[in-house]
């Protein structure tokens, strides 16, 4: 299985779960899964594994893997905890980045609107993730990545997820132009305010994504 089939596989057990289609506590079998994705055992259990650290589901030893019920609080905190790196990266990449940085930026944001303009959802977030990692480098403090980086895989699920909400993907691509725009006006102040405020959707998109979770996945 290529790689890209694994993130695939992710993605489509992400999503059945996320919108209700795997209920909590519903078993995971390897087998069953191998057999329904037509793939060996190894790349399913490599993907339960990136979905037990995301902790969409639960690995229980010797009784397999089920899925698990989100919890409302944390996920809120790390969301609000991912705001506050994101915008820390923004401050100081509009402070650090260099001219191919900038550059590279712009590119990543000209491609994604070929994404939104097709709906491309998954094209979309892996763009996203490119534009973000950008500016993650850009910002020249390789703890600060690390961190940030190791949260933003803890949420990458929810965060596609929220890309399902209404008209989520056009205002990110908006948001992004806007930090784009921020950084490479050197502007440290407002690049933290629009990156925090980016992740934490501030204008009630966040909440829409939280009311389209079913009511049983959340505790």
């Amino acid at each position: 299985m290529t790689k890209g089939r694994h993130a695939e596989l992710v993605h489509q057990l992400e999503r059945q779960i996320i919108t209700g289609e795997l209920k909590p506590g519903s078993r995971l079998d390897e087998m069953a899964l191998a057999k329904q994705f037509n793939v060996s055992r190894t790349p399913v259990r490599e993907a339960l594994m990136q979905l037990n650290a995301s902790g969409l589901i639960q690995l229980r030893p010797r009784r397999g893997a089920v899925v698990a019920k989100i919890d409302l609080k944390a996920m809120l905190e790390m969301f609000e905890v991912m705001s506050e790196l994101e915008g820390m990266c923004g401050r100081l990449a509009a402070k650090r980045a260099s001219d191919n940085e900038l550059e590279k930026l712009k590119n990543v944001h000209s491609k994604s609107q070929i994404a939104v303009d097709t709906h491309d959802l998954e094209l979309y977030y892996e763009l996203n993730v490119e534009l973000h990692e950008t500016i993650y480098l850009a910002c020249r403090n390789d703890f600060l990545v690390q961190q940030t980086t190791t949260l933003r895989n803890r949420l990458a699920a929810y965060r596609r997820g929220q890309l399902l909400s209404g008209n989520r993907i056009n205002q990110s691509y908006a948001e992004h132009g806007k930090i784009i725009e921020a950084i490479t006006n050197r502007d440290e102040k407002l690049a933290n305010e629009l990156l925090r405020s980016h992740i934490m959707m501030q204008s009630g998109t966040f909440n829409d994504f939280i009311a389209t979770l079913p009511k049983d996945l959340l505790e």
